[in-house]
């Protein structure tokens, strides 16, 4: 019998987190099978390897402990890759060597994954001196978009994802342009932004005061603290970025703060991270451990919890050992302190199955309490590992226990760690679990509320058919199963129906016994005031939260999907769009339909020739290989290289027209030519000529120099209507949400994020 809960669980297994060989055979043949993998691989950090892997395989089992997807899509598998989830590279220098060095170790991190963030607010703003060169400095945005067009580089070449997060000091002279940047829908496509503001800067805007923007010594401009606060809550209304990290609490409430400065945090900002800092992720399926559920002595088995968090604990922590990392830097900054995250899931689940209403006062308490049990229940761990295997390098007892977050831990905790030391300097963190959530047969994603109770999910299979299956909330199924079609109780709420007050309510009340912080999003309605707007973030501030994220619907962003206060049914998006099974690059069928073009360049001997291969999805042709070939042997080494990547974006699927662009747009410092009257920058400018050119003759882009065709099958809305959300770069549905700190499709799952 199956162990997944419902079809779509099975999918994003098979697609994520499946162990599969080059030529795509099956080497984990069921789910037992991954989760005996990464039970074998955490266990070889023990003496008793045996006995270790049965406790580890137990937490795993039924999806009760759920390691991060790297962990599980890359444990055991005998690949190089990093198991951790995120990284804050070293601090960048302020010169244009040490911005290059910096450049290239964010290329060899990105590489293997995960996501990355910087802070900016080091570099010298625009039009400061830069000495001995007798010019101006570009300031820290220029530099920005050299990171941007690295990321579109490295992902182009068919790296996994891997967003960025660029922070910035509230008194940076650069502030105002890096708050307005994304304004630009061609700009920083690969970046969150978040401003780092400080306690001074609070009361500052409080006591509607002068604030000073400066670098260095030297002031540059005084603005009003208040007008600038409204500026980043303008374009936090109006475009839902930036974010606001209070960097100053983050500090304050560090265990580290005697031997680390923290300036940035990973992509959805769950993680501030010091320089070359990473993180490990895992969490709790709180849905996994309530029993009874909706009878009145429904209650989470805390035994079972505390149980349960102590061996994940264990786990994370051997993951620090059995790891490979991209940079040394980072491996010794992992192990001198050994930062695991753990956190929840399905939290908003296993509040409906007690009985509770999520955002309500009680719902609050009860988040808090069950927070404080595993916050106890992983220092306990941690203290024991010490016990065992010893404390992290860096461990100061005094120092350490006079931090900010380890004031309001238990007496008998601290005494623990006084006595004996601890194994993780940080242990708990909230991050966004929206894949993972839906591999443990959708249960509610992080501390978030249910988005939507039922929704209809539309599936373009490989072999051209489609599939259409209602996906189902976790605890509305249990409901189902239990009451059958009875309505479902005044309790359940979800993400729409709530106050924003209600959402900041619940991230407060969690992040009390989280350590490091919480990707939480705070949906606002569309017709929410500025001024109400603006006071969700005040009340963010002045309720311990170490950061805040919202998103509300407008005419700039869109909207996400309707769904329906009274009953559990989700109206089905109106797009027609497909969701295109892409997780790994599409099979080549025996034979393939194409073209192959002549091109002569003026100073060649020999022409170039391209030929194109097209596949059918769906009745549609697109792009799926590229072969190029010349007799001129200079041209061989280049050739060969772009065919594959190209080819291999193209496999991929999704909108690849930018491919075109980023040919179109390299010029030869030697000179371009001129081609049937137009001047051509360079031969790969003539190559992206050609290619663009055969998508527009077999309807995959309009014409030169525009973007993908529309099809009446792939419409989004009706004429007229409201946009609902941005389209998805993946399988273009209009289903685009924030979910956790980052925009997610509603439709495939995919998200900028992952």
């Amino acid at each position: 019998m199956s162990r997944f809960s419902a079809p779509i669980a099975e999918q994003i297994w098979d697609m994520k987190y499946r162990l599969k060989k080059a030529d795509g055979a099956p080497v984990d043949l069921t789910v037992e099978d991954t989760w005996r993998r990464i039970a074998r691989a955490l266990a070889e950090a023990e003496q008793d390897k045996a006995a270790w892997e049965e406790k580890f395989y137990t937490a795993l089992e039924d999806f009760r402990f759920l390691p991060a997807g790297r962990i599980t899509a890359g444990a055991g598998t005998g690949r190089a890759v990093t198991l951790f989830n995120c990284f804050v590279m070293g601090t960048i220098p302020d010169s244009m060597a040490g911005i290059f060095d910096m450049l290239k170790e964010a290329a060899l991190t990105m590489q293997q994954g995960g996501g990355i963030g910087y802070d900016f607010s080091t570099i010298r703003p625009r039009g400061a001196d830069v000495l001995g060169v007798a010019a101006d400095a570009s300031g820290p945005l220029s530099f920005m978009d050299v990171w941007d067009a690295m990321c579109r580089t490295i992902m182009s070449a068919g790296s996994r994802r891997g967003a960025m997060m660029a922070t910035m000091r509230c008194d940076h002279p650069d502030i105002e342009d890096f708050i307005t940047a994304k304004q630009d829908p061609a700009r920083l496509r690969n970046f969150n932004l978040s401003v780092l503001v400080t306690d001074a800067f609070m009361e500052a805007v409080k006591a509607d005061g002068p604030w000073q923007l400066k670098f260095g010594d030297k002031v540059y401009h005084t603005v009003e603290a208040r007008d600038l606060w409204n500026r980043i809550m303008r374009a936090t209304y109006d475009f839902a970025e930036p974010g606001v990290i209070f960097i100053d609490r983050i500090n304050q409430m560090n265990n580290l703060a005697y031997c680390e400065t923290i300036a940035a945090t990973n992509p959805c900002g769950e993680q501030p991270l010091p320089p070359y800092g990473a993180c490990l992720l895992g969490s709790i399926n709180l849905a996994r451990l309530v029993r009874d559920p909706f009878e009145s002595i429904a209650e989470l088995d805390e035994a079972d919890l505390d149980d349960l968090v102590a061996t994940a604990v264990r786990m994370m922590d051997n993951v620090v050992d059995v790891s490979r990392f991209a940079l040394p830097q980072q491996e010794h900054e992992a192990k001198a302190k050994r930062r695991i995250g753990l956190g929840v899931t399905g939290l908003a689940d296993a509040l409906l199955m007690v009985g509770l209403r999520y955002g309500s006062d009680e719902a609050a308490r009860q988040t808090e309490r069950w927070l404080h049990r595993i916050a106890r229940a992983a220092y306990l761990a941690s203290v024991q590992l010490a016990k065992e295997k010893g404390a992290f390098p860096l461990f100061d007892a005094e120092k350490y226990l006079a931090s900010g977050a380890l004031a309001h831990m238990d007496e008998d905790v601290r005494a623990a760690i006084a006595e004996h030391g601890i194994r993780n300097a940080l242990l708990t963190s909230i991050a966004p679990t929206g894949t993972i959530s839906l591999y443990a047969g959708n249960v509610s994603s992080g501390i978030e509320p249910v988005f939507a109770y039922a929704y209809t999910r539309k599936v373009l299979q490989r072999d051209g058919s489609r599939t259409e299956e209602e996906v189902v909330d976790y605890a509305v199924r249990l409901w189902r199963e239990k009451f059958g079609d009875a309505d479902l109780p005044d309790f359940f709420v979800n993400a729409q129906t709530l106050a924003p007050a209600e959402h900041v309510r619940m991230q407060a009340a969690a992040q009390k016994w989280v350590d490091s912080s919480i990707s939480k999003t705070i949906n606002c309605p569309e017709d929410i005031s500025f001024d109400a707007f603006k006071d969700v973030y005040m009340q963010a501030y002045e309720t311990g939260c170490k950061g805040c994220t919202t998103y509300r619907p407008n005419e700039v962003t869109g909207s996400v999907l309707a769904v329906s206060e009274s009953s559990e049914k989700t109206p089905e998006a109106e797009t027609g769009a497909d969701v295109v099974y892409l997780s790994d690059p599409l099979d080549r069928p025996q034979a393939l339909e194409g073209n192959t073009y002549k091109l002569k360049w003026p100073d060649s001997e020999h022409a170039i020739y391209i030929t194109i291969n097209d596949i059918v999805m769906g009745g549609r042709r697109r792009p799926f290989e590229v072969f190029i070939n010349s007799k001129n042997m200079e041209h061989f080494a280049w050739t060969v290289a772009l065919t594959r990547m190209i080819s291999a974006v193209f496999r991929r699927g999704g909108d690849v027209s930018f491919v075109v662009e980023e040919l179109k747009a390299v010029f030869d410092p030697r000179g371009g030519a001129w081609m049937q009257g137009k001047y051509i920058p360079s031969i790969l400018a003539a190559i992206g000529g050609v290619i663009e050119r055969h998508l527009v003759s077999i309807g995959f882009i309009e014409a030169e120099g525009m973007g993908l065709k529309s099809d009446p099958q792939h419409e989004a809305m009706a004429v007229g209507e409201a946009p609902r959300g941005p389209a998805c770069p993946a399988c273009g549905a209009y289903e685009m949400r924030m979910v956790e700190g980052c925009m997610t499709c509603m439709s495939c799952g995919h998200s900028k994020c992952s």
